[in-house]
């Protein structure tokens, strides 16, 4: 399957649905990276969807001299038709992205940016509707706070400010993107595609629609959430 086939048919399906399919295939958590919210081009909006494949940013604090260094800037060699995926610093309230960026990103035709971090300037990126997924915003920029180190490597993105775990309470792991790999938010959040697998979840998200429709059916026709989910979700 191509590319533009792969984008076209997996955008049809929503991030939960994709994760449902996900963890079917024995994904942890169905490839959801939690606490990632839309902020632009609005903060609520069922009409908008980024689906693509993932260009990856390594952010790392400023006070890190040892980290490489990049040449250019990673806007500006964002790959078109990508979703750009930062992971930041967890301690960091400073932003690193703002309207300048989105406007680079537009002028590169990337579709969107997930950010584990925060970013600013929301009124600009909501005039350009250009999609800004992140975990918060702030007044900062990146400078002097953040810096970026690398480009396509793989982003192992943890959950941030989850506190202490209660006993017995299963950890919620990390999601590692990797360059290439699936990117799907929408309102409802963000979940991470493996890229060798796309095929396989498009066909699961389908026969998981199909039911969920059929169950829908059911529960409208007054035949019960336990009975229609036992006749169609086979549980």
């Amino acid at each position: 399957m191509s590319t533009t086939s792969t984008s076209a048919n997996l955008s049809q399906y929503s991030s939960c649905e994709i994760s449902d399919a996900l963890l079917k295939l024995g994904l942890p958590h169905g490839g959801h990276i939690p606490d990632i919210h839309m902020f632009s081009p609005s903060a609520t909006s069922s009409e908008v969807k980024i689906c693509g494949p993932a260009y990856t940013v390594k952010m790392v604090l400023s006070s890190n001299k040892t980290a490489p260094k990049l040449s250019e800037h990673f806007v500006d060699i964002a790959p078109q038709g990508s979703v750009i995926v930062i992971d930041v610093p967890p301690q960091v309230k400073s932003a690193v992205w703002g309207g300048l960026m989105t406007a680079g990103a537009q002028a590169r035709s990337a579709l969107g940016v997930i950010i584990s971090g925060r970013c600013r300037d929301l009124a600009e990126h909501r005039a350009s509707q250009f999609p800004v997924f992140a975990r918060g915003h702030s007044t900062l920029g990146q400078s002097p706070f953040t810096r970026p180190s690398a480009v396509n490597v793989p982003l192992l993105i943890s959950p941030q400010g989850e506190g202490e775990l209660e006993e017995g309470s299963e950890a919620f792991m990390g999601v590692t993107v990797e360059p290439g790999d699936w990117m799907v938010a929408d309102e409802d959040g963000v979940v991470c595609v493996p890229q060798g697998i796309a095929e396989k979840i498009i066909e699961l998200a389908r026969k998981g629609r199909e039911a969920d429709d059929k169950c829908m059916e059911d529960i409208r026709a007054g035949k019960g959430v336990r009975a229609s989910f036992k006749l169609h979700r086979g549980k």
